[in-house]
């Protein structure tokens, strides 16, 4: 009896494909879980122009003289010096000419590949990387963190910049050409002491 009620049992098998986890087999291969990678195409370009003109001008004139106190000068020496009343005359003039130009243009082009970090419960990505290049004594760190939406990913797993969203792009570089481009600290203190 116990052999036909084993027998009658039926008998399931756990299938090797756990549809949670595991991409489709007719889908190209993106980055969807914690731990992928994808490649983020850094595309950043800024341009900024900016014109300042400041003329400021202003003139003062003061003449007067006082003539007669109590009594003309010739009948009395009251407040006279040869024979002449207190007289006071001033002139002023301030002229300011002031103007400042910018015209900036940058722009970045790289690739950084980031992992995946973390799965918002809308199904978008926080990816995070870093990439570090040495060549010639020069030294440089491209910094991405962002958040990026799974429909943005495109079929070779790349994703532009302009695409992840709250990104976060930091480029340091490190060496002595960079080192000759920037000021020293006596020249800084200088110019945050000196009034002129």
């Amino acid at each position: 009896m116990a052999v036909c009620a084993l027998a009658g049992a039926p008998v399931l098998a756990d299938s090797l494909w756990h549809e949670p986890t595991a991409p489709s087999m007719f889908a190209d291969r993106k980055a969807f879980a914690v731990g992928d990678i994808l490649t983020i195409v850094v595309q950043e370009s800024s341009t900024a122009t900016k014109n300042n003109e400041t003329k400021t001008s202003k003139a003062t004139s003061l003449n007067a003289a006082l003539e007669t106190f109590l009594y003309s000068p010739a009948a009395s020496t009251l407040l006279t010096h040869a024979g002449q009343m207190p007289a006071m005359k001033f002139d002023s003039t301030h002229t300011f000419d002031g103007g400042g130009s910018i015209n900036n243009n940058e722009q970045i082009v790289a690739n950084v590949s980031v992992r995946v970090v973390d799965v918002l419960p809308n199904k978008n990505m926080v990816v995070e990387g870093t990439r570090h290049t040495s060549f010639a004594g020069e030294q440089q760190d491209i910094i991405l963190r962002g958040i990026v939406r799974p429909e943005d990913i495109a079929a070779n797993n790349t994703v532009f910049s302009y695409n992840v969203a709250d990104a976060t792009v930091k480029i340091i570089n490190k060496g002595a050409v960079t080192d000759t481009q920037r000021k020293g600290w006596f020249t800084k203190l200088f110019e945050v002491l000196t009034p002129f």
